[in-house]
């Protein structure tokens, strides 16, 4: 049950856009305090002041690196230095990239990996210690559908996606018993700066008209008919960092319109 005082604690890694400053809001709602982390510390200076000043919860950000564990490291000792022991941790923080397979080069696929899969493994191994010690846990990481049927231009995102599903199965198996829950949300097609960057480039190498039937294209594979927005997939964060998901753990939840369905 979430009763103890570092259960009101959470940090949101890429926390100052998009499904990270959504799952913040939706956690400061329920009474968190809040951390933001993020690669752009003016971005999550703004946001933390934000999410203050709307659902008046105490907040505190930070900049860091994820692929970096050291810089992970300082985070979490600056955070909890102020805001106490963290009960709650979400990883929203990735980069994109939109290349055939064979356009792409090794150092695509490291930085690829080492943002989006070394980045998980970094926070994992930084929040777990104090989570064990306190006997109590959330992480939330968020995947990708693309990570569970692959997709054409995204193999190393794909690729990198899929080693965080297998790290948070494995790990939600070892840490169970400390009252740590590891769970993924695995959103769709997700109106976000992140993807709309990408959308922009596609759409002025397709040209306008070829862009145009593309979209219409992608909003067929949806059954709802629209596009996710950040708010959708934060609620599936809240739940799974709320006492309701107290035995919901090492699961894929895939928040899409009807996109996938496993």
């Amino acid at each position: 049950m979430q009763t103890s005082n570092e259960t009101k604690s959470a940090i949101i890694f890429g926390g100052a856009q998009g499904i990270g400053y959504a799952s913040a809001a939706k956690l400061a709602n329920a009474g968190n305090r809040i951390a933001i982390a993020d690669l752009n510390g003016e971005a999550a200076e703004q946001a933390a002041s934000r999410i203050a000043k709307e659902h008046g919860v105490e907040t505190t950000f930070t900049s860091v690196d994820i692929s970096d564990l050291n810089g992970v490291e300082k985070a979490f000792r600056d955070i909890e230095s102020k805001n106490g022991p963290t009960g709650i941790v979400v990883n929203t923080a990735a980069i994109l990239a939109d290349k055939q397979f064979m356009e792409s080069t090794p150092e695509d696929w490291k930085r690829m990996i080492d943002v989006c899969l070394y980045g998980a493994f970094n926070i994992m191994h930084v929040m777990l210690p104090g989570m064990q010690e306190r006997k109590f846990g959330r992480g939330v990481f968020l995947a990708s559908d693309s990570a569970r049927i692959g997709q054409a231009r995204l193999s190393y995102y794909a690729a990198a996606k899929a080693g965080v599903i297998a790290l948070v199965k494995s790990v939600a198996q070892e840490v169970g018993r400390d009252g740590i829950t590891l769970n993924v949300v695995s959103p769709g097609a997700t109106n976000t700066e992140l993807r709309n960057a990408r959308e922009r480039t596609l759409r002025q190498e397709m040209g306008d008209e070829k862009y145009a039937a593309r979209e219409r294209k992608v909003l067929r594979l949806y059954p709802v008919g629209r596009l996710g927005e950040p708010e959708d997939i934060a609620a599936a964060v809240a739940f799974l960092a709320s006492p309701d998901a107290s035995w919901t753990t090492g699961q894929v939840l895939s928040v899409n319109g009807g996109f996938l369905m496993p």
